[in-house]
């Protein structure tokens, strides 16, 4: 047993203990039919990704989780693994082919796939690596890539089965385009950006009426050439006269285009007329499709104008052909009006450019089990957390679309289909794709591979993302299940996640997990999770997403070096409450530090009153105890060490972690420190009461390591060895389990929650009167007079305490007595009794501060009453914040009449 240095340095500590964490292989999660399991998969970071302060917030949550389940005496494995991020890693490495002035087409398919892999060998584990710097205990041993061979081919084995089940199917739909890495994109890769241009006023001259026109507004005047018709909403009284009629394109091939009613459109916007270019824009191609009106592309794949949009557009990129269709419209007459004009526009959130609607070829996934996946989370079986997001998930499964699992890309899971040589792919009827003798679909391919052409595309990313909870053990060979210990660890437990994935990941896993695991089996054993908690998004002070654009998100290797990985993860949790987003403040990461500091001194002055007996185990520690010797304060401690442990269990049975945390901090820092510690150390100069004391330090700093570890676990561990807490060569994270309170009580440990509470009104005091000198600049240690109003039972317990009053408070005198009117006073209301000190001057100034702080309490009760009465606030809030906000409306409202009583009372 070391002797716990003056300072706690969090380099040498964290360095130390994840080394020997992991040389005694205590994050392995093993196949253990006497335990319960827990598991949680690791969302995995793409390989090309770096941590993040999301990563930090999700990932210490998860390690929170998983470091709990093993205190509970569970099995627990936490899975780590990294995303091929099939768009953003070939972005990469495309970016690095480009400073040697090469295309990947240069290379070749092979070449470049070569230069992919070697560039993940060299830099794809930098995010893990990261990772293990916060703690993060995961079962290194199992780390999976989701473009590993056994993976890859429950990717690949996965399509052909919902192919062969008619899930699959190659169709022309429109969909995300990025005119630079020239793929389809999902929702999630475009981002939404405010973008200034111009909204342009065009007319359309009506065929047989010369000089009659309808007028349009649009921001893509390069588009006109693609339009097909004009249309109207059925009700516009308008243009009610003109639907049906033809209007001829004013630049662009001539063609003369139609007039058709949509309740599409927005009567409101512009002139209520739309240009309807199916082509380019989903809302028209849908209309397109209503109409039965014919696509025209003006648009090549890299974003330039073709030979569609004609002799004067094509060749032109997409912004310069704006400009030249603008100049168009304006020599022929047709262009009304130009003024400047702020839309949203989608930007691929690679390339950085404007994403193009686009009409490809793709091979598109019906989706399967979504009534079984409704069911899971409607009955219960999943449990959403907040539970508003149920709402949101359930919403977005009623309205469902099919996914587009294709993309432009050469690194990912290439899909298993294979054409006849000769075949024009584009030109493939419903016919040609389900005659095997022109289309092949397997894992293995064809027989006579050189008379084949194998598909180009590659699936989506989430396309192979979906089956993470269960292809990362084993599935489906059935000895890789076997060793990977599928049947022990699947379902997993719990998801940590953020909310902006739900549809493209949760849901997802969700069916896939329904659909390919334990078939046959009822609902309940094929789900791949029981919990999801959705965090919030972290934010900057002035409330904007942290990102690397803005140049708002720190580094959290700097926040690690400066504050300790402890300390960041307790202030990072601390500012973090269930499902809301987080308006991040350094000063709480050092608050995470400074409390880090302060449990180390604690300690160290538990070390320093000697007598470190046997304490080893609860038990070694409890043979010490004789509660017969318990006073006021010993009952308090402990009391309070058993209210904050039961606490504790329920902010993680409802997920509240930052609940927890405030827990733990306000017991350990007011209750312990600034209480127990302080009346202990006269205690300690009585050779009759220090082994005692000693004892129930030790019981309660044992208890408060073993709750503080999941959320700061090296300085745990760290100070669970300097205090000789467990046997030797064990660790408190893997050989170490919670004890309950009723657990204590069963061993003889009964505490006297009166002379608990008695303590408490003590601390009251104590703190008001402190609070006092803080008030009025007068130095803590000064000696001041205060007169107590209180009724004879209340009298009693502060009078047999006054001593430790007077010493813990500073206070010179402590008197009985009543509140005079003619006498200047201060008073402070403590419920059914009051703190009154008698002042020099007008009593005048007392009323002042009286009646401010009335005022102060009426703005806090209205603020409090409108967010109870908020019901957006109420529906969305977590039980236990609910009825703390209840709790603090009475509380100020008892606060504040008492207040008007004393101002009253002053005359």
């Amino acid at each position: 047993m070391a002797t716990i240095t003056k300072s706690y340095e969090p380099q040498d500590v964290e360095k130390k203990w994840y080394a020997d964490w992991l040389q005694a292989g205590c994050f392995a999660g093993r196949v253990n039919p006497a335990k319960a399991p827990y598991t949680i998969m690791i969302p995995p970071p793409n390989v090309t990704g770096v941590l993040t302060m999301g990563h930090v917030l999700n990932n210490t949550l998860q390690d929170i989780l998983i470091r709990r389940a093993r205190l509970e005496g569970r099995e627990a494995m936490w899975l780590p693994g990294t995303d091929h991020a099939g768009i953003a890693t070939q972005a990469v490495v495309e970016r690095e082919l480009r400073k040697e002035k090469k295309h990947r087409r240069d290379l070749g398919r092979e070449k470049f796939l070569e230069k992919v892999w070697a560039w993940r060998d060299d830099k794809g584990g930098i995010i893990l690596k990261q990772l293990q710097a916060l703690g993060a205990s995961c079962d290194w041993n199992r780390t999976q890539f989701t473009m590993d061979a056994p993976y890859s081919q429950a990717v690949l084995g996965v399509f052909v089965d919902l192919y062969r089940k008619g899930h699959i199917y190659r169709g022309k739909r429109m969909v995300n385009w990025c005119p630079v890495s020239l793929t389809a994109l999902s929702d999630e890769e475009v981002i939404m950006k405010p973008a200034k241009g111009f909204l342009y006023q065009v007319r359309y001259e009506l065929v047989g009426q010369p000089g009659q026109f309808i007028e349009v507004k649009t921001t893509r005047p390069e588009t006109i050439p693609g339009d097909v018709a004009i249309a109207v909403h059925p009700d516009d009284p308008r243009y009610t006269t003109l639907i049906g009629q033809k209007v001829r394109r004013p630049i662009g091939p001539a063609a003369e285009i139609p007039i058709v009613a949509d309740s599409a459109v927005d009567k409101e916007f512009g002139s209520g007329a739309l240009k309807i270019t199916p082509a380019h824009d989903k809302v028209d191609f849908d209309i397109g499709l209503r109409h039965k009106l014919p696509v025209v592309d003006v648009l090549n794949a890299d974003g330039t104008l073709n030979e569609l949009a004609g002799p004067a557009l094509a060749g032109l990129d997409r912004f310069a052909g704006r400009k030249k269709a603008a100049e168009l419209l304006k020599e022929s007459g047709a262009l009304v009006k130009e003024e400047l004009y702020e839309n949203n526009v989608g930007y691929s959130e690679r390339a950085d450019v404007p994403i193009e609607p686009r009409l490809t070829w793709q091979w598109w996934l019906k989706y399967p089990r979504v009534e079984e996946a409704k069911a899971a989370v409607r009955d219960g079986h999943i449990r959403f957390h907040p539970e508003r997001w149920s709402k949101v998930y359930l919403h977005w499964l009623e309205n469902i679309q099919d996914w587009c699992i294709s993309r432009q890309l050469w690194w990912g899971h290439r899909i298993p289909v294979w054409y006849a040589k000769g075949l024009d792919k584009e030109k493939l009827t419903e016919a040609d794709l389900a005659d095997p003798k022109k289309v092949h679909v397997s894992l293995e391919g064809p027989a006579d591979k050189d008379n084949w052409v194998q598909e180009d595309d590659v699936l989506d990313t989430w396309a192979s993302s979906w089956l993470w909870p269960f292809a990362t053990l084993g599935w489906p060979d059935k000895d890789a299940m076997a060793k990977a210990g599928y049947d022990y660890f699947y379902p997993t437990n719990t998801l940590v996640t953020g909310p902006d994935i739900i549809f493209f990941w949760v849901a997802r896993m969700i069916m896939a997990g329904l659909e390919f695991t334990h078939p046959g089996e009822p609902l309940a054993k094929r789900i791949p999770f029981k919990d999801v908690y959705f965090t919030g998004i972290i934010r900057d002070a002035q409330g904007r997403k942290m990102s690397k654009s803005l140049g708002n998100s720190p580094d959290p290797l700097d926040l690690i070096a400066k504050y300790g990985a402890d300390g960041l993860r307790f202030g990072i949790v601390s500012i973090a409450p269930q499902g809301q987003d987080i308006r991040f403040q350094e000063d709480r990461i050092e608050s995470g530090k400074n409390f880090c500091n302060k449990l180390w001194n604690a300690c160290r002055f538990r070390q320093m009153s000697g007598d470190m007996a046997d304490n080893s185990s609860p038990g070694a520690i409890l043979a010490r105890i004789e509660p017969a010797k318990f006073d006021a304060d010993d009952h308090a401690i402990l009391d309070r060490l058993f209210a904050t442990t039961r606490e504790v269990d329920r902010c993680f049975n409802q997920f509240e972690f930052s609940a927890a945390v405030q827990a733990l901090y306000g017991f350990f820092w007011n209750d312990f420190c600034d209480w127990y510690v302080e009346v202990s150390k006269a205690k300690l100069q009585d050779p009759a009461t220090k082994a005692n004391c000693l004892a129930i330090q030790d019981l309660v700093l044992r208890q408060t390591l073993l709750l503080l570890h999941p959320f700061i676990p090296f300085i745990t561990e760290e100070l669970w060895h300097q205090l000789g807490y467990g046997a030797e060569g064990t660790f408190l994270m893997r050989d170490t389990q919670l004890e309950s309170p009723s657990q204590f009580a069963g061993r003889g440990l009964q505490i006297d929650s009166t002379a608990a509470s008695q303590v408490e009104t003590l601390k009251a005091v104590v703190s008001q009167v402190r609070a006092f000198k803080a008030e009025h600049g007068e130095a803590a240690n000064k000696a001041s007079e205060f007169i107590v109003e209180a009724s004879d039972a209340h009298w009693a317990i502060l009078d047999a305490n006054l001593a430790k009053i007077k010493r813990m408070a500073g206070a010179a005198t402590i008197t009985r007595g009543a509140m005079s009117p003619a006498a200047p006073v201060t008073v402070t209301a403590l419920g059914s009794w009051n703190l009154i000190k008698q002042l020099k001057g007008d009593p005048a100034a007392e009323k002042a501060r009286l009646q401010k702080e009335i005022e102060t309490l009426a703005k806090h009760i209205a603020g409090t009453q409108a967010r109870l009465s908020n019901e957006a606030f109420v529906s969305k809030a977590p039980p236990a914040v609910l009825d703390g906000a209840k709790k603090q409306l009475a509380d100020l409202q008892a606060k504040k009449a008492e207040n008007e009583r004393l101002l009253a009372a002053l005359g």
